[in-house]
């Protein structure tokens, strides 16, 4: 029988098709034209929707990776360097923070329709980051260069 960190790891494949489904709402608003859209705003506001929905489920799909293990040679290099992953964490934090605002906002204080259905994508995306930054955090304890150095070690 396969560890639970493997079976996790397989249903983080699972972020593959969410993102094919985000990429399909992204453009679907464009496929009858300019006019279209310009007179029912609206459909553009609905697919946006969507479109964040199910980025955030593909990120948080993705979150279930392994991080003790980088797949590109640039992520490692991020990673392993101190200085290079506290900016991409510092970068993930203030990126799920606006969003999580906008959700929040949109949602809750906004009267106008179109912002209050995107708002409901936004907090479902911002959820979704607020477990990739988890991921990013690990992910860097894992693999930073300076963490064994006895002056981290007090």
């Amino acid at each position: 029988m396969k560890s639970t960190r493997q079976i996790f790891h397989i249903l983080s494949y699972l972020q593959y098709p969410l993102l094919i489904l985000a990429i399909y709402f992204s453009i679907k608003p464009y496929f009858n034209g300019m006019e279209y859209l310009i007179e029912n705003i609206s459909i553009l506001f609905e697919n946006y929707n969507y479109l964040f929905i199910f980025f955030g489920l593909a990120i948080s799909f993705s979150t279930l990776q392994d991080t003790s293990k980088t797949s590109l040679k640039f992520e490692k290099k991020i990673w392993e360097n101190p200085k290079k992953g506290k900016i991409i964490i510092i970068m993930i934090s203030m990126t799920t923070f606006l969003i999580l605002s906008f959700g929040i906002f949109g949602y809750f204080i906004t009267k106008n329709e179109n912002i209050n259905e995107l708002s409901f994508g936004a907090i479902v995306l911002g959820i979704g980051l607020i477990g990739f930054l988890k991921t990013a955090v690990e992910t860097f304890d894992n693999h930073r260069n300076d963490k064994n150095t006895p002056s981290n070690n007090l």
